[in-house]
C-alpha cells in the first residue's frame, strides 16, 4: 500500500455540536495523520463550486444550503491507503446504516447531516485538497 493523502471535510453539523476533536481522534487512532487544517465558513459560491459535480442531482440545493449553515473543519489526511481507510473510519453515508464504531455511526444524524465528507479517489483527493489547501499549507 502506497501513503496517500486525502481530504476530509467535518460539517457543519458535527462542529455544532462541539466534537470534531472526538471524530479526529478517530481517524488518528485508525492509523491517518492530519498534516493540513483550517476551520472556515464556506460562502454559497465556494460550496457550489466544490459540489458542482452535484449540481443536477435534486439534493444540490439543500447540500449547498447545509454546507453554508455553519463553520467547516477542512482538513488533509494522510496514510497508507489513505482514501480507503478514510472511508472506512467514517463509515456508510447513512448514518442508520454505519458500521459500529465509525464517525457516522458516532456522530451522524441523518443522510445529510452525517458529520463528515471524504473524497472518494485518489484522484478526486488531489483535486478537492487543492481546492481547500496550497502546498505551503501541507506539512507531511
Amino acid at each position: 500500500m502506497a501513503v496517500e493523502r486525502t481530504l476530509s471535510i467535518i460539517k457543519p453539523d458535527a462542529t455544532a455540536r462541539n466534537v470534531t476533536g472526538k471524530i479526529n481522534a478517530l481517524f488518528e487512532d485508525g492509523g491517518l495523520r492530519i498534516v493540513a487544517q483550517k476551520r472556515l465558513r464556506l460562502t454559497e459560491e465556494q460550496a457550489k463550486k466544490f459540489y458542482a459535480v452535484h449540481a443536477e442531482r435534486p439534493f444540490y440545493g439543500e447540500l449547498v444550503a447545509y454546507m453554508v449553515s455553519g463553520p467547516v473543519v477542512a482538513q488533509v489526511l494522510e496514510g497508507e491507503d489513505a482514501v480507503t481507510r478514510n472511508r472506512a473510519i467514517m463509515g456508510a453515508t447513512n448514518p442508520a446504516n454505519a458500521a459500529d464504531g465509525t464517525v457516522r455511526k458516532a456522530f451522524g444524524l441523518n443522510v445529510q447531516e452525517n458529520a463528515v465528507h471524504g473524497s472518494d479517489s485518489p484522484e478526486n483527493a488531489a483535486i478537492e485538497i487543492r481546492f481547500f489547501f496550497s502546498d505551503l499549507e501541507v506539512v507531511g
